[in-house]
């Protein structure tokens, strides 16, 4: 085989399944096309090609032909360079149609003598001037019609722009001109109306991204401030915000501190305290004080950008729901092509029943059948579901993980960095033999100063929160990885583990009973003791995040039926854990692969299970699970690759709301599908006993475009949490 290239392309009518269908039948059979796909959300075509057989210019020219507009993505032209007649020829045709079918309307009543005999059709044929603006006003309707039924014709596959054009074609035959023109203005509507949809979402998403601002003022080597634009900011240049103004890059702050607004990134509501050393996302809001910071991403690679590009590559990737209307629509429309023909043909034939009156009612029906109001419905919902859940935190990376979120009944837990905030602390000081919680604290801190154990860094962090003062111990020495010892205030200490503390012999049984119930507890203890006796203990443990008892509580009442947790910790610790959140139940002591074995048995006796992890380590358990879900993704670029979810803060509480969201789209495509189903069964019924007209048939399907259009699109209106 040669070689191949891939090239992506703007197609500006990209925007929804038909063009898609139509790109493909127009190119995915010609020579030297290996693999065709398309983002309707970016409007872009991607092409694999072999550039000896076929060239850019053809694939450009072949894309021309079917009445689309094709350009590579690197030359596309810009909002501001695009023409005014670009940018508003499906409006101004639409409006033209429209008001040239009225004016002739108008124009073929005068001459009937009243409206309802020019409307009814009783009056004869229309003078010359109104057919002459009937015949204006279908073919401004039809500038983007045509050219995708002839290409229909030609690859032998209907779609809905053939039915039109065969609708309208017959209406003129038996000489129902006006009529001919209002499927043709009506038809443009809903196209219009489409468009528009897609515009919608894709502004809603390049809203996220415009949240940036395009300039960053910098400071130089001189200390002068100059501004310039962010995509010519080089990593390391340090960046001045000031109070009030939006972050233009990710960075880490050197100098300042103040509250940043992080919701547009994370979600969160509440305002992050931040300060020396802190990392800062493009998008978010500098409250309070002047910040310095030093930015760590190229403005095309924050953390902003990389969830806009993931919501646009999520759009390609089809829900089930999505890709079961594009399959219906298939066999769907040639089947209500082939019953429309059944109605002109059976009841002249059989019955001797009036020719002109029962191809009117076939006409009627091809015009009901139009798959527009259902072929749109679907991804308008799933886009605006998926932009809805970004602004919330929740990155989705697709409409199949969303309606996979929807039925969840399961869901099993990483305990370290999910259910606890991922780094130990003190949790309860237990002084004995006369001494006092500030004195047991200062002489472990005064031991441990200088040690880099995370239960020593914990001792130390809670120290500092309750301003003691202390002075490093003399002499100190750590004694294998049970503890240490040294001098302090000119008498020897000794801080160590239980064992540690037992070897010591100075353990009491009322001491002992208190480690043990600590250690049930799931702490780690530290004792600490002098040559007399113990003087106390301080136990340590990874702490519970705030409210996860509600959270999981909220996971039940949104609909999950079982929680589990797996963790690699000890069993007193996962249990105590377990108790406090309410989990169902729990295993300890696992290692990567027990994980992977436990949510391959969950998935053997529940239909969905969701792994929720850090997104490092829980990866493979993730991997395997129907819907991975990955824990403060903020700055991690493994958790955003490999989860099918992201949650961009260490909130839990966006799981069970990421779940109702996606039940609510869920229903609405639901809702938009029976609807738009439900209203054709209607008409068909109706033509069949001769009550509904052409107009009035595309007038209903054009309502229902422009509902489930609305309907989907009130996903974007969620309030924030």
């Amino acid at each position: 085989m040669s070689e191949t290239r891939r090239e992506s392309f703007h197609v500006a009518e990209l925007d929804c399944a038909e063009e898609v269908l139509l790109l493909e039948r127009q190119l995915a059979s010609r020579p030297g096309i290996v693999a065709l796909d398309c983002n309707i959300l970016q409007s872009r075509m991607f092409v694999t090609y072999q550039p000896d057989v076929i060239s850019t210019e053809a694939i450009v020219q072949l894309v021309t032909e079917v009445g689309l507009t094709a350009r590579r993505w690197d030359d596309r032209l810009k909002p501001t360079e695009v023409s005014w007649w670009e940018r508003n020829e499906r409006s101004v045709l639409c409006l033209l149609s429209g008001v040239l079918l009225l004016t002739g309307f108008v124009v073929h009543a005068v001459f009937a003598g009243s409206v309802v005999t020019a409307f009814s059709g009783e009056a004869e044929s229309p003078p010359l001037l109104s057919l002459t603006l009937y015949i204006l006003s279908i073919l401004a309707g039809a500038r983007h019609v045509v050219p995708k039924a002839w290409t229909a014709v030609r690859k032998r596959h209907a779609d809905m722009n053939l039915l039109m054009s065969i609708a309208v074609v017959g209406a003129l035959v038996i000489g129902e001109w006006f009529e001919a023109g209002m499927v043709t203005f009506l038809f443009a509507l809903a196209l219009l109306l489409e468009h528009w949809s897609m515009a919608r979402t894709r502004r809603a998403i390049g809203g996220l991204m415009n949240l940036a601002p395009p300039i960053a003022r910098c400071r130089t080597d001189a200390g002068e401030l100059l501004e310039q634009p962010v995509e010519a900011v080089e990593l390391g240049t340090t960046v001045v915000v000031r109070p009030g103004e939006r972050i233009p890059l990710d960075g880490v702050i050197v100098s300042g501190s103040s509250s940043v607004d992080e919701a547009p990134i994370t979600g969160e509501s509440m305002p992050a305290e931040k300060t020396i050393g802190d990392e800062l996302y493009a998008g978010s809001v500098n409250q309070q004080g002047v910040l310095e910071f030093q930015a760590t991403r190229h403005a095309g690679d924050t953390t902003l950008a990389r969830i806009v590009q993931m919501i646009e590559e999520a759009s390609t990737r089809r829900a089930p729901s999505e890709q079961w209307v594009e399959k219906f629509a298939r066999y769907y429309t040639p089947s209500m092509m082939l019953l429309a023909l059944a109605i002109v043909l059976v009841a002249p034939l059989g019955f001797g029943a009036s020719w002109s009156e029962w191809t009117y009612r076939g006409l009627v029906v091809l015009v009901i059948a139009c798959p527009c109001a259902l072929v749109i419905s679907t991804p308008v919902s799933i886009v605006s579901g998926l932009t809805t859940a970004a602004r919330h935190g929740v990155l989705v990376k697709g409409g199949r993980f969303l309606e996979l979120a929807a039925n969840l009944k399961t869901v099993a837990l990483d305990k370290t960095g999910t259910l606890t905030i991922g780094r130990p602390a003190v949790q309860r000081v237990v002084p004995f033999n006369g001494h006092t919680e500030d004195e047991l604290l200062e002489r472990a801190a005064a031991m441990e100063q200088h040690s880099d154990h995370p239960i020593a860094q914990a001792v130390l962090e809670y120290v500092k929160t309750k301003n003691l003062s202390f002075q490093a111990a003399d002499d100190v020495r750590a004694l294998g990885g049970r503890g240490a010892e040294g001098t302090f205030d000119g008498r020897q200490f000794w801080i160590g583990s239980h064992r540690f503390m037992h070897e010591q012999g100075a353990e009491t049984d009322e001491i002992h009973a208190a480690a043990v119930d600590l250690e049930d507890a799931g702490h780690t203890v530290a004792a600490v003791g002098n040559s007399a006796h113990v003087c106390g203990l301080i136990s340590v443990a990874d702490e519970v995040r705030e409210g996860i008892a509600d959270t999981i509580d909220d996971l039940r009442a949104a609909g999950v039926e079982h929680v589990v947790l797996l963790t690699g910790d000890n069993k007193q610790t996962a249990q105590a854990i377990a108790q406090v959140a309410g989990i169902d139940e729990f295993y300890a002591d696992l290692l990567p692969e027990d994980k992977v074995a436990h949510v391959e048995r969950l998935l053997t006796e529940h239909e969905q299970v969701a792994m929720v992890g850090d997104g490092i380590n829980d990866a493979p358990a993730m991997a395997v699970s129907s819907l991975g879900i990955a824990m403060g993704a903020i700055g991690t670029d493994t958790a955003i690759e490999t989860a099918d979810v992201a949650l961009m803060t260490d909130d839990l509480s966006r799981i069970p709301w990421l779940i109702s969201h996606a039940r609510r789209t869920l229903a609405i495509i639901m809702q938009n599908i029976a609807f738009a189903l439900t209203l054709k069964a209607v008409f068909v019924v109706l033509t069949l006993f001769g009550v509904a007209s052409l107009w009035l048939a595309i007038a209903a399907d054009t309502g229902a475009s422009l509902l489930v259009i609305a309907n989907g699109l009130r996903l974007l209106r969620t309030d924030r949490v």
